[in-house]
């Protein structure tokens, strides 16, 4: 797989989707990328969907790492990899995590959701960062 950045470095999206204002988890997740040599393009927070997508399609990017932290991804992220794959990103590796609902439902009900609607890989609240760059590093073939 040949990767967008220089160097060969993966490209990632990374940003905190819908009205959520918390800008904390994906600025660590950004600083923590970077460390890993990773090339980021950052969005900041109040991402809509379409922004990333545009953003993923301008930079050729190999991922998309989503961040929500309100509870209320449900609304955020209904269909986000159907409007990925819409948009001929169906390369591109899908990633969420954070405070995804705010009812106590069952981790494995939650995750599952999100898969549903196109995520490769569903984090928990607390999950490190390098759970992520670890699976995202396997998924990537890096």
């Amino acid at each position: 797989m040949g990767f967008s950045g220089a160097n060969n470095q993966p490209t990632v999206v990374v940003g905190t989707i819908g009205h959520d204002a918390h800008i904390v988890g994906a600025s660590v997740i950004k600083y923590a990328l970077e460390e890993a040599g990773f090339k980021v393009v950052f969005l900041g927070a109040v991402v809509p969907p379409e922004e990333f997508i545009r953003a993923a399609i301008e930079t050729d990017a190999d991922a998309i790492l989503v961040s929500s932290l309100y509870g209320m991804a449900r609304i955020d992220c209904a269909n986000f990899g159907a409007k990925c794959m819409e948009a001929g990103l169906e390369h591109v590796k899908l990633y969420l995590g954070g405070i995804l609902v705010t009812d106590p439902e069952d981790w494995e009900d939650t995750e599952k959701l999100f898969k549903g609607f196109g995520f490769h890989r569903v984090y928990p609240p607390q999950t490190k960062p390098e759970i992520a760059i670890a699976d995202l590093k396997k998924d990537l073939g890096v």
